[in-house]
């Protein structure tokens, strides 16, 4: 078999159910969508990331395979899923015959994504790290009755948009978001989503970038 490509890995038979299955816990637990749209989501931004910052084709490849499988370890636990996603990347690309040079990227992008445990060393790590925090969406809220929202359906329902985007000149990584203050305030995205920002701005420093947020056309990192 040749270099293996994201599309190999998405076609696979065993990663489709892992992803199925990972997803369904997350909704039996009350977490927002965790499945096939968050990995597409995670793995574009990723590949599109490194191809906006010069790297080659390869690493970009590499990265979306990381972000496609990242979340795979949901389906055995929520606790330290991050490393058993690891492990089961290991078994099912190892299988592939992917070579362990292209191995040690994806699992170093598969296993620090999390903000308890990042250490977003190298490019695929750090792409895989500040894609996956930029996937804000009301798309992902499963609970539609807004009046038991808690906190977190609360502020995915109130954004409207986000856009990931790098400017390989200036040296800044981007997340624009556009958020709906009559259904989620600014102040609460910050009191929950502060981590998040900290380790993607310790990602965008690993890619060389300094990293930005704007909300609603306003700069506030």
């Amino acid at each position: 078999m040749g270099k293996i490509t994201v599309k190999d890995v998405k076609n696979l038979h065993e990663v489709q159910v892992y992803l199925e299955r990972a997803d369904r816990n997350m909704e039996i637990i009350g977490y927002t969508e965790h499945g096939f749209r968050h990995a597409e989501i995670v793995s574009a931004r990723a590949e599109q990331l490194l191809r906006q910052l010069g790297h080659d084709d390869r690493t970009c490849e590499l990265a979306a395979i990381a972000g496609y499988i990242h979340d795979l370890g949901n389906c055995a636990n929520r606790l330290n899923h991050s490393l058993a996603s690891v492990m089961m990347a290991m078994h099912i690309l190892d299988k592939l015959g992917m070579p362990p040079e292209d191995l040690a990227e994806i699992v170093a992008g598969v296993g620090n994504h999390e903000e308890e445990n990042s250490e977003p060393f190298g490019p695929v790590a750090a792409a895989v790290t500040i894609a996956d925090k930029s996937d804000m969406d009301r798309s992902r809220v499963r609970n539609l009755n807004r009046a038991t929202f808690d906190a977190h359906d609360r502020i995915n329902w109130a954004t409207v948009s986000s856009d990931l985007q790098a400017d390989l000149v200036k040296r800044v990584i981007t997340l624009s978001l556009k958020i709906d203050t009559a259904i989620g305030s600014i102040m609460e995205y910050f009191e929950l989503f502060l981590t998040r920002m900290v380790v993607s701005r310790q990602a965008a420093r690993q890619l060389g970038c300094e990293f930005s947020l704007v909300i609603n056309d306003t700069r506030l990192l």
